[in-house]
């Protein structure tokens, strides 16, 4: 694995707000040019179903019954909430860019969030979500005035043994998202999940490191990645000790998902630079939906 960069401070703050760059006060200029950054929207999806039934037993991920699991009506709530939160902020005018796990929850909050307002028939433009994706009970969703969307299989959650992390086909997903782009999408089935193999801590975070890689690949400065909370922890994870649960993903947060900031040094190795706004719950995890978001500034 490539060089990480180590972690030098953090501070936090009780708001969502367009994150600006540090500025080193010697010479009043920025710390992170921008010409060398590129900004990383994560977003974990909203309540699932699943989630719903594992509060009440952790058994019910293993349970068939929620098999790509879409989201529930708070869930959906979570969305529209969000939703709310990044075109007050002026994310919404500035990401260029939205890429979604494709699984069912993740895309349902990928377009709930980042997607245009209701479509309307007619329209030259296919509708990001047509309605009733998913058995919810929502309108389509236009993909007109709002980035394009892309499925990417790296951000997917840990693979293997729960059915709710088994992906359906991505002809079916192309019927239900018709504006997503599934190009990148190797294999119409899932056969990166298996029924008897849990994907290892270790592999989800090279699967990680393998995916913001990917990212500086791409043309776009800004953009935003709804995916999991175990992909999320041990991504974040492996940006050296200093980043690990200890000091950043154990933080304690309130249950409304309070935002931290990280910041990290250039280290020689991978160019990357760490700055992170995260929400999480009491426990260290990523909460569903609401404000769940963070920046990640690479240089």
């Amino acid at each position: 694995m490539n060089a990480l960069p180590a972690l030098l401070r953090v501070t936090t703050s009780s708001t969502v707000t367009p994150l600006s760059d540090d500025v080193d006060p010697a010479t009043g200029t920025s710390l992170y040019p921008s010409h060398r950054c590129k900004t990383i929207h994560l977003v974990r999806h909203a309540q699932g179903i699943h989630n719903v039934a594992a509060e009440k037993n952790h058994d019910a991920y293993k349970s068939c019954d929620y098999f790509d699991a879409q989201l529930s009506q708070d869930g959906w709530k979570q969305v529209e909430n969000l939703h709310k939160d990044v075109h007050e902020v002026g994310l919404s005018k500035k990401i260029e860019l939205v890429i979604t796990s494709p699984l069912l929850r993740t895309m349902q909050t990928a377009v709930g969030v980042f997607g245009g307002e209701g479509y309307v028939d007619g329209t030259d433009a296919p509708p990001l979500m047509v309605e009733k994706a998913g058995n919810s009970d929502r309108s389509a969703i236009s993909s007109l005035n709002c980035p394009p969307f892309i499925a990417v299989e790296l951000c997917r959650e840990r693979l293997g043994v729960n059915p709710c992390d088994k992906r359906r086909s991505i002809n079916e997903y192309r019927a239900l998202f018709p504006a997503i782009d599934f190009s990148l999408i190797e294999n119409d089935d899932d056969i990166l999940w298996t029924a008897d193999t849990r994907e290892t801590d270790e592999h989800v975070a090279e699967r990680g490191m393998k995916f913001i890689n990917w990212l500086w690949t791409r043309k776009e400065k800004e953009i935003a990645v709804v995916t999991h909370s175990a992909f999320l922890y041990h991504t974040l994870s492996a940006f050296g000790n200093d980043c690990k649960q200890g000091k950043v993903l154990r933080l304690q947060r309130t249950s409304n998902a309070g935002v931290t900031s990280v910041g990290a040094d250039k280290v020689t190795g991978t160019p990357l630079s760490l700055k992170s706004r995260v929400g999480m719950g009491t426990s260290g995890h990523w909460l569903n939906g609401e404000r769940q978001f963070m920046t990640l500034v690479g240089y």
